[in-house]
């Protein structure tokens, strides 16, 4: 059995001002047409098809647009669970009457959830839901009294899930959990406030193939068959060094496994670019990827005025400017010692000159500060 595994769709996204949706739906016409080339039996959605519970309009278009594809032309099954950015109520609208039609969405935890069965030349394949849910909604549809964390609600959700699961036959988990060990990125919002969040990975032994959502990185946990895809684009600075990809996973006939990383070419890439400015401008002119996002950090000293206006006429995607020349050791350097309040204003001035060029004020700077000051103090001193 083939199946084409990914999540982290996080359609409506903006990302430092900038709504993603049309670089979302590029790469999702890239991911339809893998699903034409490579025919697989089922397609797995592992959670946080949206970005938040209550989507923008265009992002509901999208993924209407993208499932019609898939299970109408394409006549491709789909399994998605909710994660945790997900609305578990809004994204399994409708489910029992789209299940027929052959997309299986799994929105809020029940006990009752049964396995989604699908069909190979070998017999079949049981898929495991387990959408992301809190542990006292796993505690409460599963009647147990106390739940403590998510590890033990995930442990008391798969026994759930092995007691529907007829022996003999492959089984594919499909959840959304943050796994013990694995590498995080700064996109990710954390699934548990106070205590853990992570879940041991010995939980998911009993299946053949493991398909997870919620870490961005591509990576397996614990053994190779027990994955994460990764998000569909990179959704943070964190990530500029991701390949994302999405996972193909072929079962054979007594459920050994083998992943294949296919990379999906997004519209527009997210980088970052390091050195001075007018060489950045420079460079800039024959760069063919000027459309992609980037983060700049400038190692230029001192003050630029308008430095991402400038880089914008070049590359108009710039998201970021980052200034380490003039990080904490140079501010902790410039600023005056003590309580500042106790501080002469031109001695405050002087430090802040200071910090933002880089240089001490000259002797012609220091006079117009100081002839400055006296008109000031005067004019305060004046009865109006």
């Amino acid at each position: 059995m083939k199946i084409l595994h990914t999540s982290d769709w996080h359609l409506g996204r903006m990302f430092h001002g900038k709504h993603m949706t049309e670089d979302q739906a590029w790469v999702l016409e890239e991911f339809i047409k893998l699903v034409q080339d490579v025919k697989p039996h089922a397609v797995v959605i592992a959670g946080d098809i949206y970005d938040r519970s209550v989507p923008p309009i265009e992002a509901v278009e999208l993924l209407d647009h993208v499932m019609s594809k898939i299970l109408i032309e394409h006549k491709t099954p789909v399994v998605a669970i909710a994660g945790n950015h997900d609305s578990p109520e809004r994204l399994s609208f409708g489910h029992k009457l789209l299940a027929y039609r052959g997309l299986h969405v799994i929105g809020s935890y029940r006990a009752d959830i049964e396995p989604v069965v699908l069909e190979d030349e070998y017999g079949d394949v049981c898929f495991s839901p387990v959408p992301y849910a809190e542990p006292a909604i796993v505690g409460a549809g599963l009647q147990l009294e106390q739940i403590p964390d998510v590890d033990g609600a995930m442990q008391a959700a798969i026994n759930r899930c092995m007691e529907q699961v007829p022996q003999g036959v492959r089984k594919v988990a499909v959840g959304h959990a943050f796994l013990a060990g694995g590498q995080e990125s700064e996109s990710e919002r954390p699934l548990s406030v106070g205590g853990s969040g992570a879940v041991n990975w010995n939980h998911f032994t009993p299946f053949n193939y493991v398909a997870l959502g919620h870490l961005h990185r591509p990576q397996s946990i614990g053994r190779d068959s027990i994955r994460y895809s990764g998000s569909l684009l990179k959704y943070s600075f964190s990530e500029v060094a991701h390949n994302k990809s999405i996972s193909l996973v072929e079962l054979d006939s007594k459920g050994n496994v083998e992943v294949e990383q296919v990379y999906l070419r997004p519209k527009r890439d997210l980088r970052r670019v390091e050195g001075l400015l007018e060489e950045i401008l420079t460079n800039g002119h024959e760069d063919k990827q000027k459309e992609d996002y980037l983060v700049v950090s400038l190692q230029d000293k001192g003050a630029i005025l308008d430095a991402i206006g400038k880089l914008r006429k070049v590359y108009p995607n710039v998201l970021h400017i980052e200034r380490p020349t003039m990080g904490q050791e140079q501010e902790d350097m410039c600023k005056p010692q003590g309580d500042y309040k106790s501080v002469q204003d031109k001695d405050l001035f002087s430090a802040f000159f200071q910090q933002v060029t880089n240089e001490p004020m000259s002797e012609e700077y220091n006079s117009a500060l100081a002839a400055g000051l006296e008109e000031f103090y005067k004019s305060q001193r004046e009865v109006k």
